[in-house]
């Protein structure tokens, strides 16, 4: 044994702990009093939880709020990083991004799919960065990387050879910003092309927006199933989801888990920038994932932005991103408040088919200790994360806080 975490308390264990014992990397017990020569960390009842799983972040544009104004909407930030994007080079792109994956470490996140985009204005560069980032950084996260054209594929000659690029160089899914397209079905085509021919995974962008006359994701459930990719296709944001009927929300989301279609929902962007095209009566225009997944959906929270026009804030905190998705949809009940942290832990793990994660003996031994009695307490105090593992390897420590009280 390389170590042993003495008074761990599991999700759903109650008041029990016990002990868990790492080996070469591995979970090797889980037990009560576990003995031996090896380092021991006393957590005193603290939660342990395997660690946060980001399955949508864009490292590629993360702090770029001090060169951009202020947008106003989804298509004045498409525009500002566009007239960035040029200049980008990629010591610039690496810099950023180990910025925001060294914030991610710090807040207990193990796992992340970042969405890199690629077309003729920033070529390869951050593609090539971010490569970098996932190799200089694996001791203490695995990181995906997603390629996608951000201002449509079809519409922008040189894109699809730059994906083909990328695809053979590595990346490991591909995504897509159909509603952005001259013909938004023609690039879902090609994006499922590509998806058959290097046998990678889906993420798309999708149905941001209001206007629920058309959804896109009906046409990405039909490729699904024609061609057998359940499980391996995510769709991300659907704000329209948001303003649809109730009979409409539930058809929609029986439709995706029918075929293996799972949602990322990204609270913090989809509040920030939806609800502009009205003077009063703002909408929160966030789908509701926890109705969906009592409709046997598969659904995940995560950061999307950070520090740019898309979202001028972030701690890349992903407790952070449970709990305002708690706020935004009205969740209250332990059972429900729990679904929230299960977002951000278990459901994204098993999004992005991650195997070898949980607690779990013979799992990797990749935890994050919370300075918290249960997940759904994690989530309505937004409690810290104390230390972070990867492969049993202790990454981060933060010190709790203490009370200085005057002597009686």
């Amino acid at each position: 044994m390389d170590l042993i975490l003495k008074n761990a308390r599991l999700s759903g264990s109650g008041n029990d702990t016990r002990d868990i014992g790492i080996s070469d990397g591995k979970i090797a017990a889980l037990e009560p009093n576990i003995a031996g020569d090896a380092r021991i960390i006393e957590l005193g009842g603290c939660l342990v939880s395997p660690g946060f799983v980001e399955t949508h972040i864009h490292l590629d544009k993360s702090c770029i709020l001090d060169r951009c104004g202020n947008a106003s909407d989804l298509d004045a930030a498409i525009a500002d990083v566009a007239r960035l994007k040029a200049d980008f080079t990629v010591e610039d792109v690496y810099s950023r991004a180990c910025r925001t994956v060294e914030k991610c470490i710090l807040q207990g996140t193990t796992h992340m799919r970042t969405h890199l985009e690629v077309d003729p204005a920033v070529n390869l560069r951050s593609f090539e960065a971010v490569r970098q980032v996932v190799e200089d950084y694996r001791w203490a996260i695995d990181i995906e990387i997603c390629v996608f054209p951000q201002e449509g594929l079809l519409n922008h000659p040189g894109t699809d050879e730059l994906l083909v690029e990328a695809m053979r160089n590595g990346a490991d899914s591909i995504g897509a910003a159909p509603y952005v397209d001259s013909d938004p079905h023609g690039q879902i085509d090609r994006i499922f092309e590509l998806a058959l021919e290097y046998d990678v995974d889906i993420d798309m962008h999708l149905d941001f927006g209001t206007d629920v006359e058309a959804l896109d994701l009906d046409y990405v459930c039909e490729l699904t199933e024609k061609f057998g990719r359940g499980g391996r296709v995510t769709i991300g944001h659907v704000t329209k989801l948001a303003h649809v009927s109730p009979d409409r929300l539930a058809a929609s989301a029986r439709r995706m888990a029918d075929v293996g279609v799972a949602l990322t929902v990204l609270p913090s962007t989809d509040l920030f920038l939806m609800g502009r095209d009205r003077a009063h009566a703002h909408t929160r225009g966030v789908a509701r994932a926890h109705e969906l997944l009592e409709l046997g959906m598969n659904c995940s929270l995560s950061t999307n932005n950070v520090l740019n026009p898309f979202t001028p804030f972030g701690d890349c905190s992903l407790i952070r991103m449970a709990n305002l998705n708690a706020n935004i949809c009205h969740i209250s009940g332990i059972e429900q408040t729990t679904e929230c942290f299960n977002m951000i832990t278990s459901r994204s793990a098993r999004l992005m088919n991650i195997g070898d994660y949980g607690i779990e003996v013979g799992k990797s031994a990749d935890l994050a200790v919370i300075d918290a009695g249960s997940t759904a307490e994690a989530v309505a105090e937004l409690s810290p994360v104390l230390m972070a593992f990867k492969r049993g390897r202790q990454t981060m420590t933060r010190e709790p806080a203490r009370m200085h009280k005057p002597e009686a």
